[in-house]
C-alpha cells in the first residue's frame, strides 16, 4: 500500500536527502537534518504523489490520505508537548510547498497555523507575550486569506496603513496588543467582506485548506512561467511540508535569517547570510525590511552600522557556524540554509544546495576538489553549462567615466544598462521591441518572473541579498542591485529619484551588480578575463570529453577569441559574410550584374585577392587545427540593396543606370528564397564563383605553408547538396583548381572536400554522397527548417503557444528536435560511415552550443560539434558532462 506521508523530528525521520523525487527538496533535507541530529522542529511530509494523485482525480485526495496525517500530527503534538487546536496550550505550525528542484518564492507558504480567537488566547498565555500573539494572528490571517481566500494582500496593507495613521505611528513595532487585536478585528471584517464567509476557526479546516492551496499553486501561473524557463517537468508535482512553528518574533532574544555556506556571488570560503531580531523568516525573504549581517566580516564589507549577529548572540551564532559546516561536510555541497531563534535557542528550517552565480559555482567546485570534498568528476558534472554564459559577457570598462547616483547591496554580479521601465509587463514589452530595459521596483515579487527575464538587469529600493530579487537574478544570471534605500521609486508617475536627480521612465541607467552601484546613462564595458577556476575546471572537462569542440567563425578577431576560449578549429566558415566588407560589396554586385562568364570572372578576379588574405588571417590564427570553409550559400539578391536610395548609390558606384539594378533585382526575386537558388545549385550555374573561392583557399594554404613550413589542411564544404551528382561537379571543379595551384606554388596540398547536411534527401541518400565526401557537418539551422517545413524567421510568433500547449517541449530552433531531426542526423551517419569508414562527422548549426543538443551529438556518435565563439565553452563542459553518462546538469 503506497505511504502518503513521512514524519520526522527529534533525532529521526521516516524520509532521506536521496527521496527528494517523493518528499521534494524542502521534506527531503528536513528529514536528513533530523536524522543528522540537528535541531529540526517536528513535521511531516505529505508526498508529490499526492499532488500528482490531486491532479489525476480532480482535485481531490487520496482515501488513507487525512488517518495518515492525523497520525503524523499526533506525533508532532508529543514531540512538542503541545496540540493541535487546544485553547490553552496550542500547537501551531507552517505549511510550505517542496518541489524536487528548488524554486524561490514560487508556490505558497502559510505560518502561524492553527491561531483562532481562542487559541490566539492560550498563545499569548503560553509565550507570556500577549502582542507577540496577536501580532502572530495577524500575520497568519493576512497570509492564508491572500494564499487560501485569493484575498490580495494589499487590502490588508492598505488597513495596517490607515490604523497607523490613526494612532500617529509609522512602524509595525509602535503597535502594542490592544492595537493588534483592533487589527485582527479589521482583517476578519475585510475577509467577511470579501469572500462572504467569516474567517476559518477550525483548526483543521485551516490546515486541509492550507495543504489544497499549495497544491493548487504548483499550476499557478508564476510557477509555470518558473517551470517553463527552467525546464522543470509538470509532471514532478510538489509535496507540502507542515512543520511546528518556531517564532523568532517573541522578543529581543529571537531571530530568523537566511545564510549561505559559502558566497554565493564569489563562492569565497566565508560564512555569509543576514538576519533580523524579533521577526519571522518572511520579513527577511520578502524584502521587507533591510536584514543586518551575520559576521562582522560581512557587516564591515558592507559598511554597515547594524550590529552582527556574532555581536549580538554569540553562542547562538557558534552554534550556527557549527551547523554549516557540519552541513557542506555531509552534502559535500554549498548550502542555503533557514534558521530561528527562539528565546536563545537555535533552530534549523531549511537547507538546500544554494543557487549561486557561475563564478561562485566555480570556485566552490574548484576549491573543494583541493579540500577533498569532491572529485574532479563531480567537480565538472556539478557545473551547468548554461550559466558560464554569466562568465563570458562584459563589465563596466573601468575607465569608462560614470557618475554614480546612488549605491545598494551588489546582489547579482555583472553590469548592464538600459531604459528603465517599472512594471514586469512594460519590461517584457519593450524587450520584445528589441529595447534593452533595466526592471525598477520598490521590491519585486514572483508575479514578476516574466519582466526579470526579460530585463538586463534589476533594481530594488528594499530586500537583502537573499531577497526574491537577487536569489532570483543570480539564477538567471542578470545583474541586480537590491535594498538601494537612497532610492525614491514612483511607479505611478514614472520616476526614479535620488536626492534631487530624476530619471524618467524611458531613459538610461546603468547597474554594477559587483558593487551595487547605480549610475546615469550608459556605462561602456570590456570583455571578461577568466579566472584561473574557469581554466581549471576546463582543463578536467576537457580530460572528460570525447567530442571535438570548433567554432563558427569567419573574422580573424571572432577566430582568436574562440582559440582564447579553447576551440579545436573552426568547424564552419561563412564565406559570405566576408562579401559584404568595405570595397569588396562593389565587386561582388558588379558579378551579380553581370550578363555573362568573362564579365562575371573580370568582377571575381578583384574579389579573390581580398578572399586570399581573408583564408590566410585565419590559417595562421587557427596554426594548424582544421579551418572549415563553407562555399557561398545564400541567394545573390540578397547582396543587392533594398532600397530606391540604396539603390541609387549603388548604380553610381557601378556606373550603371538605377533602373538596370532594379531589373537585375527584380529578376533575381525568388517567392522562397531560402529554398531557391542558392548553395550548390549557384555553383552548378556559376562554378566560377565556386572556382574563384577554392583558388582563393588554395592560394592561402601555399603562402601559409610557405611562410610557416607547417601543413595547413583546410575542409571545403559545398552546402546544400541534395544528390551525389552535384557534389560530384563541385568537387570536379575544387580538385582542378588545386593542382593548378599546387602545380604554380609548388606546394603539396591536402584537403578535404564534404557537404552539409541541411536536406531530408541528403540525409536519407548519405549513403551514397558519402562516395564522394570526405565528411559531413549537419547544418542543423536549414535541417530543421526542412524537416519541419517551419521558417526560423518567422515561427516565433506561434511557437510559444506550440510550447504552452506540449505539442513541442523546446523551441526545435534552440534546442535540437531529437525525434524527428536527430533521428535524420543518425540515419545519415549510419548509413555515412556504411559506405565511408573514416566520414568524419560534425555539426554547425547553433545547436553547437545548446547543452541538451550537445549531449545528442556525443551519443549520436559525431565527431565535433562548432558552435559560435562564447558558446565554446559551454560545449566543451557539456560534452564532458555528456561523457561521463550523468544527466545534463541545468539546474
Amino acid at each position: 500500500m503506497a505511504k502518503w506521508v513521512y514524519s520526522f523530528g527529534d533525532g529521526t525521520a521516516e524520509g532521506r536527502a536521496e527521496m527528494r523525487n517523493l518528499l521534494g527538496g524542502k521534506g527531503a533535507n528536513l528529514a536528513e537534518m533530523s536524522s543528522l541530529g540537528l535541531p529540526v522542529p517536528p513535521g511531516f511530509t505529505i508526498t508529490t504523489e499526492v499532488c500528482t494523485h490531486f491532479y489525476d482525480n480532480k482535485n481531490t485526495y487520496p482515501q488513507e490520505l487525512k488517518d495518515e496525517v492525523e497520525k503524523a500530527l499526533a506525533a508532532v503534538e508529543k514531540i512538542v508537548g503541545a496540540k493541535f487546536g487546544e485553547a490553552t496550550n496550542p500547537l501551531l505550525v507552517s505549511v510550505r510547498s517542496g518541489a524536487r528542484a528548488s524554486m524561490p518564492g514560487m508556490m505558497d507558504t502559510v505560518l502561524n497555523l492553527g491561531l483562532n480567537d481562542k487559541t490566539v488566547l492560550g498563545l499569548a498565555k503560553s509565550s507570556g507575550d500577549e502582542r507577540f500573539a496577536w501580532d502572530s494572528y495577524r500575520r497568519f490571517i493576512q497570509m492564508y486569506s491572500n494564499v487560501v481566500l485569493d484575498v490580495g494582500h494589499h487590502y490588508f496593507e492598505e488597513a495596517l496603513e490607515l490604523r497607523k495613521e490613526d494612532l500617529g505611528v509609522q512602524m509595525d513595532t509602535d503597535l502594542k496588543a490592544a492595537d493588534w487585536r483592533a487589527v485582527v478585528t479589521e482583517y476578519k471584517k475585510l475577509v467577511e467582506k470579501r469572500t462572504g464567509k467569516p474567517f476559518p476557526q477550525e483548526p483543521r479546516e485551516q490546515l486541509w485548506g492550507a495543504v489544497g492551496a499549495v497544491f493548487e499553486s504548483w499550476m499557478n501561473q508564476r510557477a509555470i512561467t518558473y517551470r517553463r524557463l527552467h525546464s522543470i517537468p509538470e509532471s514532478w508535482g510538489t509535496a507540502v511540508n507542515v512543520q511546528a512553528m518556531v517564532f523568532g518574533n517573541m522578543g529581543e532574544d529571537c531571530a530568523t535569517g537566511v545564510a549561505f555556506t559559502r558566497d554565493p556571488s564569489t563562492g569565497t570560503n566565508l560564512f555569509y547570510g543576514e538576519y533580523l531580531v524579533n521577526a519571522q523568516g518572511e520579513d527577511v525573504v520578502a524584502g521587507i525590511r533591510t536584514p543586518q549581517h551575520l559576521t562582522v566580516q560581512g557587516k564591515e564589507a558592507q559598511k554597515s552600522d547594524a550590529p552582527a549577529m556574532e555581536e549580538v548572540m554569540p553562542e547562538v551564532f557558534q552554534q550556527l557556524d557549527s551547523v554549516r559546516k557540519k552541513l557542506e561536510t555531509h552534502y559535500c555541497d554549498m548550502q542555503d540554509i533557514e534558521f530561528t531563534v527562539q528565546r536563545g535557542k537555535l533552530y534549523m528550517l531549511q537547507t538546500r544546495n544554494g543557487k549561486r552565480t557561475a563564478k561562485a559555482a566555480l570556485k566552490i567546485a574548484v576549491d573543494m576538489v583541493h579540500e577533498g570534498l569532491i572529485d574532479k568528476k563531480q567537480a565538472v558534472e556539478r557545473i551547468v553549462p548554461a550559466s558560464l554564459d554569466q562568465l563570458l559577457h562584459p563589465t563596466l570598462d573601468p575607465k569608462a567615466e560614470r557618475k554614480v547616483i546612488a549605491k545598494g547591496l551588489p546582489a547579482s554580479p555583472g553590469a548592464a544598462s538600459g531604459k528603465i521601465v517599472f512594471t514586469a509587463d512594460e519590461a517584457e514589452k519593450q524587450a520584445r521591441g528589441g529595447e534593452k530595459v533595466i526592471l525598477v521596483r520598490r521590491e519585486t515579487s514572483p508575479e514578476d518572473i516574466h519582466g526579470m527575464h526579460a530585463a538586463e538587469g534589476i533594481l530594488t529600493s528594499t530586500g537583502g541579498m537573499t531577497s526574491h530579487a537577487a536569489v532570483v537574478a543570480r539564477g538567471m544570471g542578470k545583474p541586480c542591485v537590491a535594498g538601494a534605500g537612497e532610492v525614491r521609486i514612483d511607479g505611478k508617475a514614472g520616476t526614479l529619484s535620488v536626492r534631487g536627480t530624476v530619471v524618467k521612465a524611458g531613459e538610461h541607467i546603468t547597474l554594477d551588480g559587483s558593487t551595487g552601484e547605480i549610475m546615469l546613462g550608459v556605462v561602456p564595458t570590456v570583455q571578461p578575463e577568466l579566472s584561473g577556476d574557469f581554466a581549471q575546471l576546463m582543463e578536467w572537462a576537457d580530460e572528460f570529453r570525447k567530442l571535438g569542440i570548433r567554432t563558427n567563425a569567419e573574422t580573424p578577431t571572432d577566430a582568436a577569441q574562440a582559440r582564447k576560449f579553447g576551440a579545436e578549429g573552426i568547424g564552419l566558415c561563412r564565406t559570405e559574410h566576408m562579401f559584404f566588407e568595405g570595397d569588396r560589396i562593389v565587386a561582388v554586385r558588379q558579378m551579380i550584374l553581370a550578363d555573362d562568364e568573362k564579365s562575371r570572372r573580370a568582377a571575381l578576379t578583384k574579389i579573390q585577392p581580398m578572399q586570399r588574405q581573408d583564408f590566410v588571417e585565419l590559417f595562421e590564427i587557427m596554426a594548424g587545427l582544421p579551418v572549415t570553409i563553407r562555399f557561398l550559400d545564400p541567394p545573390l539578391h540578397e547582396f543587392l540593396p533594398k532600397t530606391q536610395a540604396d539603390m541609387d548609390v549603388v548604380a553610381k558606384d557601378l556606373g550603371v543606370e538605377p533602373r538596370e539594378i532594379e531589373a537585375r533585382a527584380h529578376k533575381l526575386h525568388e517567392f522562397n528564397p531560402m529554398l531557391g537558388h542558392r548553395g550548390v545549385r549557384l555553383g552548378i550555374s556559376y562554378p566560377e564563383i565556386y572556382e574563384m573561392q577554392a583558388r582563393a583557399v588554395f592560394e592561402a594554404v601555399a603562402e601559409v605553408q610557405k611562410k610557416h613550413g607547417k601543413t595547413v589542411v583546410p575542409e571545403i564544404m559545398i552546402p546544400l547538396v541534395a544528390t551525389k551528382k552535384e557534389l560530384d561537379l563541385m568537387k570536379a571543379v575544387v580538385d582542378q583548381v588545386a593542382e593548378e595551384v599546387g602545380q604554380v606554388s609548388g606546394e603539396k596540398l591536402e584537403y578535404l572536400v564534404g557537404t552539409m547536411i541541411e536536406l531530408p534527401r541528403a540525409a536519407l541518400r548519405a549513403g551514397d554522397i558519402a562516395q564522394s565526401a570526405d565528411f559531413f557537418s549537419f547544418g542543423t539551422n536549414d535541417l530543421t527548417q526542412t524537416t519541419f517545413g517551419l521558417s526560423r524567421d518567422d515561427s516565433a510568433s506561434f511557437l510559444e503557444k506550440y510550447q504552452q500547449l506540449g505539442i513541442l517541449e523546446h523551441d526545435p530552433f534552440a534546442s535540437l528536435d531529437i525525434e524527428g531531426v536527430g533521428e535524420l542526423i543518425e540515419i545519415a551517419r549510419e548509413r555515412g560511415r556504411k559506405v565511408r569508414n573514416s566520414l568524419k562527422l560534425g555539426i554547425c548549426g547553433e545547436h553547437g552550443g545548446d547543452p541538451a543538443s550537445v549531449f545528442f551529438c556525443h551519443k549520436a556518435g559525431l565527431d565535433y560539434v562548432s558552435c559560435s565563439p562564447y558558446r565554446v565553452p559551454i560545449a566543451r563542459l557539456a560534452a564532458a558532462q555528456a561523457a561521463l553518462g550523468g544527466p545534463l546538469k541545468t539546474e
